[in-house]
């Protein structure tokens, strides 16, 4: 599976990707092995990045395939439903998923999602604080101003 350069106005993001669908999304300053090798998907992932980063759109029509435990894969669908701008905790994301006690599980299952933004992880906070982000409390911290700063525009309401 190749590597491919998303380059985006927050830098140089890195996707892998198979078959039309992005598996896994890294950073900035993340590494990534092997030759890297271009697509058309990734220039629409990077088209969609940029997009978002600039507060243009909320939404990433880029296909993702998302593998790995049952569990982890029904927490980053619940994911997919909080709403741009908002956030909840691992508790409340827990409970939506009928299971109130499992808030150590959640944060598991956010600490591996393959693909940040896209599947938003950085929406779940802790009860007392921001908890944890893969890619680093810079970024989620980014990521949760930039929504904020945004909100207003794409709310339902």
């Amino acid at each position: 599976m190749p590597w491919g350069e998303v380059p985006t106005v927050w830098g140089v993001f890195h996707a892998l990707w198979e078959d039309g669908a992005i598996l896994a999304l890294r950073f900035p300053g993340h590494r990534v092995a092997g030759p890297l090798q271009g697509a058309p998907l990734l220039a629409t992932l990077a088209a969609e990045l940029s997009a978002y980063f600039e507060g243009r759109s909320k939404d990433f029509s880029v296909p993702v395939r998302l593998e790995g435990p049952p569990f982890f894969r029904r927490v980053w669908e619940e994911l997919r439903g909080i709403p741009y701008g908002e956030t909840c905790t691992y508790q409340e994301l827990a409970a939506r998923l009928g299971r109130a006690r499992a808030a150590r599980a959640v944060g598991q299952a956010l600490a591996k999602n393959p693909v940040p933004i896209l599947i938003p992880c950085h929406r779940v906070v802790g009860k007392d604080g921001l908890g944890g982000f893969g890619p680093g409390l810079v970024w989620k911290k980014r990521l949760l101003a930039l929504e904020a700063a945004h909100r207003t525009k794409f709310s339902p309401r």
